[in-house]
């Protein structure tokens, strides 16, 4: 029996630490996106400055993709991005001598509780495109994920959720 609640304990302590990337697009309805075809950076800024050429790449990466050229200024839409890291706290309860347990009003029970917080840094992503010539926002993706120790392997997750926020770009008018 031990053994199953052991088994159990893992994978529910398992599951709570998986996070899912959040992507999130919007954009101006009014817009005919096959109108731009260059891109400007305006601005990248984020936490940690080692990140500003890997943001800049990802994003570069999926806008050359979708046939935007990249011109060093006055293109047909500028590009700004943000990004921050922040801690989610995460609450987590164990309970000894399972087998007695906590009662209502504290009878019967042999066990204690304890009660540890887990921080979690969650890295966040936004991304506005401006038309070039009004300079009104036309674009804006955000994501978030979790973050690791390894750089290396928080780059693979800014690449896939970069990828994500650029799936359905450019966007074309209804005609």
């Amino acid at each position: 029996m031990k053994n199953h609640v052991g088994k159990l304990l893992l994978s529910m302590l398992a599951g709570a630490c998986i996070v899912f990337a959040t992507v999130v697009t919007d954009y101006d309805h009014a817009v005919d996106f096959n109108k731009y075809k260059t891109y400007s950076w305006i601005k990248v800024k984020v936490d940690d400055p080692l990140w500003e050429g890997r943001v800049t790449r990802a994003i570069d990466t999926q806008l050359v993709a979708k046939g935007w050229g990249k011109v060093p200024m006055n293109g047909d839409a500028a590009v700004a991005a943000f990004g921050s890291v922040h801690e989610k706290k995460t609450l987590e309860t164990w309970y000894s001598g399972f087998g007695g347990g906590w009662h209502w009003h504290g009878w019967g029970s042999t066990g204690l509780a304890t009660t540890t917080v887990d921080e979690t840094p969650v890295g966040t992503l936004a991304v506005d495109i401006f038309d070039g010539a009004t300079q009104a926002l036309i674009w804006r993706g955000r994501a978030s994920e979790t973050l690791t120790s390894k750089p290396e392997k928080d780059e693979k997750k800014l690449d896939k959720v970069v990828a994500e926020m650029f799936k359905k770009f450019p966007l074309h008018s209804k005609d």
